[in-house]
Parts: structure tokens; sequence; C-alpha cells
């Protein structure tokens, strides 16, 4: 199918289609937050102005996760916290961390989602041993709740990244607990259940934002996974730029590279024109603008 007509597609048909080339796991970290709502409501004046960005921001996560699911992704992975936003400080993590993080597994918007949508959630990564013995510590049990709760969801899932950025000591310790238990060591499968709450397929897709850089999936990543990034920061994704991106997953890249000596002269000038037009450009290079990382375009 041509990109014009899959554009053009009810958003029930385009699903199908997703669908019918096999149940897709997407990987989404939504980047670029503070700085998308700097850009659009930075202007307005709020009584509460941290209390107001997570609202906002709130709303426009669960919009984004409405979006994946409608368009035919099944299974979503959303990197949400690294260790590294613990450098920001006490006041932040207080205000915007954890309060933001609770949202996630407790808020009434995100449970009625997950509700209305049959979405069951979970939350990865080594949060607890970052936790522990601070008093964000509660945080686990805030997400154990959450993924009790919708057990019983079974249309998508949604997967939330917490400190998932290396997996190295949880598997050490989940290796550890298999043996004892049953006296064997546990094989990809068993290990990516205990990482992930269940057994997850590997990546098809992950579309960062900002520098190129793929990132908390472990255990899911086998290199076969077909990379985006996109130029604006990720809460601007819309219907049009994820079907441009589910386009090129389904129809281009699954097509078979084409034997050189059957392409005719002109299709091989077209080829050397396109290379020789772009030779130098490489992709993921930068500027800095106003102080901020934007990618240099053709």
């Amino acid at each position: 199918m041509d990109l014009e007509s899959f554009l053009q597609l009810p958003a029930d048909k385009a699903a199908q289609i997703v669908r019918a080339n096999g149940p897709k796991v997407c990987v989404f970290p939504i980047n670029g937050t503070r700085r998308w709502f700097a850009l659009e409501y930075g202007h307005r004046e709020w009584d509460d102005p941290v209390t107001a960005y997570m609202d906002v921001a709130g709303q426009n996560h669960i919009g984004l996760y409405r979006l994946f699911f409608d368009q035919g992704i099944d299974t979503l992975l959303t990197p949400a916290f690294g260790p590294d936003l613990l450098l920001r400080g006490e006041a932040y993590m207080r205000r915007v961390g954890v309060d933001g993080l609770a949202r996630l597994a407790e808020h009434p918007s995100f449970l009625s989602f997950y509700d209305e949508y049959d979405v069951r959630v979970h939350f990865y990564g080594d949060y607890r041993r970052f936790f522990h013995g601070t008093e964000f510590a509660h945080l686990s049990d805030v997400f154990q709740a959450a993924a009790e709760r919708t057990r019983a969801h079974k249309r998508f899932r949604l997967f939330f990244g917490i400190c998932a950025n290396d997996a190295a000591p949880a598997v050490a310790e989940f290796s550890a607990r298999y043996f004892e238990a049953y006296d064997r060591v546990p094989d990809k499968r068993d290990l990516i259940e205990m990482y992930y709450g269940e057994y997850v397929d590997p990546v098809d897709l992950f579309i960062g934002f900002d520098r190129f850089s793929a990132f908390d999936m472990p255990l899911l990543a086998t290199g076969e996974e077909d990379l985006y990034f996109t130029v604006s920061p990720s809460p601007y994704m819309d219907q049009d730029q994820l079907r441009r991106i589910l386009h090129d997953h389904i129809f281009k890249r699954r097509s078979p590279e084409p034997e050189y000596a059957d392409l005719s002269p002109a299709e091989l000038q077209d080829l050397r024109n396109f290379y020789t037009t772009h030779r130098g450009y490489t992709l993921g290079t930068g500027k800095l603008l106003h102080g901020v990382w934007v990618p240099e375009l053709c």
C-alpha cells in the first residue's frame, strides 16, 4: 500500500493492517516534555506551575497512549524515569519525580484510561534498589498496586520503565533466586518474565527524540528493531507522523534488497544522484540553538 492511501485510512482499518503484520512491541520514551510545555504553555500564569505542568503533561501522555493503541500497537514500552533525574535534587524529585511517577499508578485520569482501554500495566527496571532507603521507597508498592489492579485487563499492555538503564544487577539477582528455587539456570524467557512482569517479544520499533540514542529496553533489543527519531519533542506526535512511521516499518523496511545487476542504468543513476547529492551528510549530527541541541537537517 502506498503512503497516501495508508494515511487516509480510518484508524480501525490502519490498525488492522498493523496487527496483520504481527503483534507490535514499540518503545516510545516521551522526551522533551518540559521543553514542549515551556513552548506551548509558558506564556500562561499558573497558581501552581508545577502542578499545572503535571496536569497538562499527564493528559498529553494519555492522549499519546491512546494514539498508539488506536493505530494498532498492542504493547507499548515507555521509559519514564532514569537515575540521572535523581541528580536534579530532592526538591525536584519530591514535586515532579515522586508526584509524577505516582500519577502513572494512581491518578484517576490514568486509572480511568487503563479501565476504558483495557490496559494491563507493569513497571519495570531497578527502581526498588534505587529507591530503597529513601523517602521515595513507597513508590515500589504504589507501582505494584497498579499492576495488581490491572492484572485482568487483556486488550493492551503498557510498560513504564523506571531506572531501567542497566539490567545487570536485577538480572543477577533474579538468576540467583531462580536457581535457588528451581535448581537450574533461567533461560532468556524466564528472565524477561521476571524483569518485565510477563513475557514480552523482541522490540519491533523504537521512536526516540533528540540525540540518537536507543535505551531502556533490556533483554528485548536484538539489533533487528527499526529506529526512528523525531525532530520535535515527543508530545507533538500526532496521527499523521505515527502513520508515516508505521508505513515505513511495515512496507518499506521489509522490502528485500534488489539485485544491483538487475537494475537499469537509469535506476542506478537515480541511486548515484541521491548519494552524490547527500554525500557528506550524517544522520545524527546537530547544532546548538539557544543552548538546545537540534539535528542538522539535509
